[in-house]
């Protein structure tokens, strides 16, 4: 995490720059703007953290592993499938349950899968698609990417299964 760290870093302070180098507020504003949006999603981001470490905590590493780990298979991708599909909430919610579940022992196919049913399908969504959209597009849409998640989470189980990853390095 120190290289990410580093890096938002950095561009924040080159932001923070421009923005003040430009002399018209903008620093300030970005700023304010910065922290408002900080305040709201904290308590978001905390408890999602604390999801995830139950996870870890609760689930016995067994269970993960038959349930979702690289041995679960097809069952595994379909599990995490459905998991990402019905997962509210944006990627402060969705990153650190996977990431989680990842420590615990979950596959690399059923975590593509879980985050990208969460991108793609969006349950949770929905609603408001067929709101704005209409329920035929969003029919045409879920229609038309169903079978991605569960091809990605295969794809990513038979091509990178034996790949050892830092999760939180």
């Amino acid at each position: 995490m120190l290289i990410p760290t580093i890096i938002m870093g950095v561009l924040a302070i080159v932001l923070l720059a421009v923005g003040y180098f430009r002399g018209e507020g903008e620093h300030i504003g970005g700023v304010t703007s910065g922290m408002k949006l900080f305040l709201e999603i904290t308590p978001l981001l905390i408890f999602a953290f604390i999801m995830a470490g139950m996870i870890q905590e609760l689930v016995p590493a067994e269970t993960v592993a038959r349930w979702v780990g690289g041995e679960s298979g097809f069952r595994g991708i379909i599990i995490g499938t459905l998991a990402g599909a019905v997962t509210p909430g944006g990627p402060y919610v969705s990153m650190p349950i996977a990431a989680g579940l990842l420590r615990s022992g979950a596959g690399i196919g059923t975590m593509v899968a879980y985050l990208t049913a969460w991108s793609v399908w969006a349950i949770s969504r929905m609603p408001m698609e067929i709101g704005m959209m209409g329920w035929k597009y969003t029919l045409i849409r879920f229609a038309c990417s169903f079978f991605f998640p569960p091809i990605a989470g295969a794809l990513a189980q038979f091509l990178f299964s034996g790949v050892k990853l830092d999760v939180f390095g």
